[in-house]
């Protein structure tokens, strides 16, 4: 199978947020996934919008704003 771009990084950014939600307690925030995968935050939120209509991920919105 053939992934595009925003294909493969969205995968990468899916598990390192498993990966890391079984590490913390609650949400992850993108800047964490960020520093995971060395994708910049802006570049995540572009991801993560496509990913949350999907039904993919929840989010939580506010300044703390995290993942989940």
């Amino acid at each position: 199978m053939k992934l595009s771009t925003k294909g493969r990084y969205s995968v990468r950014a899916m598990v390192s947020l498993g990966i890391l939600s079984n590490t913390q307690d609650g949400p992850v925030s993108l800047k964490d996934i960020s520093k995971v995968e060395g994708i910049s935050v802006s570049y995540l939120e572009q991801l993560f919008v496509h990913l949350r209509r999907s039904g993919l991920v929840k989010s939580v919105r506010g300044p703390g704003g995290q993942w989940h």
